[in-house]
């Protein structure tokens, strides 16, 4: 299994249109993407972002339609130029590579799940999820038996033979999964990957994700316009708005903390108690007379116990059972008020 890697985007810029080295000035002097495209035919794509992803991390990237965050990832395999900006993968510099080494880049360290599913229709489910290792040269019995044990991982054995169009949309996205990680990359870039399917297989695939990742530990850039989606999947999220990062956190910070009036629409709508959990609410202080929780769990949860037990407090712990401090009902209920306008 590969190392997983870290990622570094720098003071990252992307102008589109004939001249944008022309119009960076203007940008970082602060003009806005209506007056760039207006005046000057160009269109604002990033300003200035810069995000610090560790290694083995799910780093989530979301916005409304038009905000960047697909530009962005593009930016790390460079499948994009940038007008500025750096983007290290370890210790790589992403830009600065030449194309051979680009080409090898993009096979064997950074793979791609793309929203649109992009398998060949022409060829079955094996021979799909065989398709990056044939390309780097991979013998055929090594090549099959990799394919083989990732379509049992993800959930398809027994469509081997299967082509693409047998099969439902979950069932096609789950073959573009298992193609990325036959390649064994360090780095998955996931583009709206879920977003084409129906809400319950949509859950599901996001199910199977977080079960492959306890494994693998891979960092994973995951694309979404859907905050439930993010606050399920990231460790990190960072929420664009016009090319820019509006805020970046975990999902807890954003909940509890929104930057700015755009981020407070974004989470209003969140079912709060679902998503914080007791860790975050944790008050340091001795034993109570009350139940005992882990710190993972959600606090709709301990809510849901402590009314049961007519508790006003619970004890929370970590994975070992050792005592952290206390979780209390007062806290909950006012964690799980979105914050006023």
């Amino acid at each position: 299994m590969a190392e997983a890697l870290g990622i570094e985007i720098r003071h990252l810029y992307k102008i589109f249109g004939p001249h944008p080295d022309k119009c960076m000035a203007l940008v970082a002097q602060g003009m806005g993407k209506d007056e760039l495209r207006d005046v000057h035919g160009h269109v604002l794509g990033l300003r200035d972002v810069s995000l610090s992803i560790a290694p083995g991390q799910i780093q989530v990237v979301m916005g409304l339609s038009g905000s960047g965050k697909s530009t962005l990832i593009r930016h790390i395999n460079r499948l994009i130029e940038p007008t500025a900006g750096e983007v290290w993968v370890g210790e790589q510099d992403v830009l600065k590579m030449r194309p051979s080494r680009l080409r090898a880049f993009r096979r064997k360290q950074a793979a791609m799940v793309f929203q649109k599913f992009a398998l060949f229709p022409h060829l079955t489910v094996q021979e799909n999820v065989e398709y990056g290792l044939r390309i780097q040269g991979v013998r055929k019995s090594m090549r099959q038996d990799e394919a083989l044990r990732w379509i049992e991982r993800v959930g398809l054995k027994g469509y081997e033979t299967h082509f693409p169009n047998q099969l439902s949309g979950g069932m096609q996205q789950r073959v573009g999964l298992a193609r990325a990680l036959t390649n064994d990359a360090p780095i998955l870039l996931m583009d709206e990957a879920f977003s084409a399917l129906d809400p319950l297989i949509r859950s599901d695939m996001q199910s199977v994700l977080l079960d492959l990742q306890q494994d693998l530990g891979k960092t994973i850039v995951f694309i979404t316009h859907d905050l439930d989606e993010a606050l399920r999947l990231g460790d990190r999220i960072a929420i664009l708005r016009d090319g820019e990062v509006v805020q970046q956190g975990t999902g807890q910070e954003i909940l509890l903390k929104p930057a700015d009036d755009y981020i407070k629409s974004f989470v209003r709508e969140v079912n709060r108690g679902r998503v914080i959990r007791c860790r975050t609410l944790l008050q340091a202080g001795p034993p109570t007379d009350g139940p005992s929780v882990d710190s993972q769990l959600v606090i709709e949860e301990v809510a849901r116990l402590l009314s049961a037990e007519g508790k006003e407090a619970a004890n929370v712990t970590n994975v070992k059972g050792k005592h952290l401090g206390v979780v209390t009902m007062t806290d909950i209920i006012a964690a799980m008020v979105p914050p006023r306008d």
